[in-house]
């Protein structure tokens, strides 16, 4: 029977992205592993990878087409035996949406991440419950090698999970899945409802209101659509408070200067590393969380999760948005390991290059807006973290201590926190812990 080939969800929130560029064409060969496509999402340049083997019979959107839709068939795969003939209602079943061809091609990443493509032997729509992995007349669930192992190595029952293979076998991209979300009670979890992106005014009433050639009409990408989407939700269902303080610098800024001081030099006397101060700040922030952990936390709805690391993810701006990349048990890595961590994150989200697992999931956010002169701004919060803390610029300020007028270095940070998970004096224990530590750097060497 012909295998569809549909549009892989590459994130838990991908509704659709773009087909930049097939590496077959119908006729050739091909085996599980091979790179049939390249599939742009909103944040990232992915290789769509065959899980299957057979000849591709044939293709069904067109090299650049835009706004794909999950689970729309892209192309027909042909198993042994079978002809072009065969297909036929196999690809009607489910009917490509039509997209727009790009009017230039977005430059690629130079190694984009790898995702399977998703073949499918009948499509369900995306939000519609999956069933439970098939099995055959012994009971054995059908899932490939490799989902098998993963599920072995993360202790998860491929039996438990919905596949998404060929034929409702289990792939690797259902490990992942169940890795990252868990397990499912029952069927998959029907799709979240679509947050509203405009204010309420359709487009044309918005326009309309300028004159015409006093601007220019700039399409919303993607990246854009997430973002308005994303922080909608977050200021409509997340119920935010705020707290502030200063953090004195001083002694914060010696120790950096006295590390930096060490760090060997290459053939080019450039540095082999050079922490910032948002390095402390991260690393102040991740160990501020452990010692109250129960502000480590994101709501959900039922229960509330206390998560057992600080997976601290961190702000990067890029062309268009921002990411929000996660360093992983921030508080078990050295300060070095965070700054280089956070260099690599910084310089492959300018280019496209991170994989999903990099920027999705973590417990809080940090975004330091300090290096463009911002004394003092109230964040977002990123759902599903609990937290996210707003670091302003560093600044010299005269002070009254013990009497006396000095002069020190201080900066002000401000922390938003969702009321659901984190309440006034949890928040403020928290934030009074970091400020201990900003302000005794030596305690994050302990």
């Amino acid at each position: 029977m012909p295998i569809n080939i549909t549009m892989p969800a590459l994130s838990p929130t991908m509704e659709e992205g773009n087909l930049a560029k097939w590496n077959v064409k119908e006729g050739d060969t091909v085996s599980a592993g091979d790179v049939i496509a390249e599939i742009e999402t909103d944040k990232a340049t992915m290789e769509g990878e065959s899980i299957d083997e057979g000849v591709v019979g044939k293709i069904l959107v067109a090299e650049g087409s835009q706004g794909v839709k999950v689970n729309s068939v892209i192309a027909v795969l042909l198993e042994d035996g079978e002809s072009v003939d065969d297909i036929g209602d196999v690809a009607a079943a489910a009917p490509t949406p039509a997209a727009e061809p790009k009017a230039e091609e977005a430059p690629k990443a130079e190694e984009p991440s790898k995702v399977e493509a998703a073949p499918s032997a009948a499509p369900a729509p995306a939000a519609a419950p999956a069933p439970a992995a098939p099995t055959n007349a012994s009971g054995r669930v059908f899932a490939s090698p490799l989902a098998r192992r993963l599920a072995k190595e993360a202790n998860i029952d491929v039996s438990a999970l919905a596949g998404t293979g060929p034929k409702g076998r289990v792939v690797k991209r259902d490990i992942e899945k169940a890795i990252r979300e868990g397990v499912p009670q029952a069927a998959t979890a029907a799709a979240a409802p679509a947050v509203a992106l405009s204010s309420g005014m359709a487009d044309a009433d918005v326009i309309a209101m300028y004159e015409e050639g006093t601007y220019d009409l700039v399409p919303n990408d993607g990246m854009r659509k997430v973002i308005a989407a994303r922080l909608t939700e977050a200021k409509q269902t997340v119920p935010h408070f705020y707290l502030s303080l200063d953090c004195r610098l001083d002694d914060l800024l010696e120790a950096r200067a006295r590390i930096n001081a060490t760090a060997k030099k290459d053939e080019n006397g450039r540095p082999e590393f050079k922490l910032s101060v948002n390095d402390f700040i991260m690393k102040a922030w991740a160990m501020a969380l452990q010692q109250v952990p129960d502000a480590n936390a994101s709501w959900a709805g039922e229960h509330s999760l206390k998560h057992h690391h600080s997976d601290v993810a961190v702000a990067v701006s890029v062309p268009g948005g921002l990411f929000t990349p996660v360093v992983k048990k921030a508080e078990l890595k050295s300060l070095r390991e965070i700054s280089a961590e956070v260099k690599d994150f910084a310089k492959r989200a300018k280019s496209k290059k991170l994989a999903p697992h990099e920027y999705q999931g973590g417990s809080t956010s940090v975004s330091n807006l300090g290096m463009f002169g911002i004394t003092n701004f109230q964040a977002v919060i990123n759902p599903p973290h609990g937290t996210i803390l707003a670091i302003g610029t560093g600044e010299e300020r005269v002070v009254v201590e013990n009497g006396e007028v000095t002069v020190g270095n201080f900066m002000t940070v401000t922390l938003s926190c969702d009321h659901r998970v984190v309440d006034g004096v949890l928040g403020a224990q928290t934030l009074g812990v970091f400020k201990q530590l900003v302000e005794t750097p030596v305690m994050m060497l302990a």
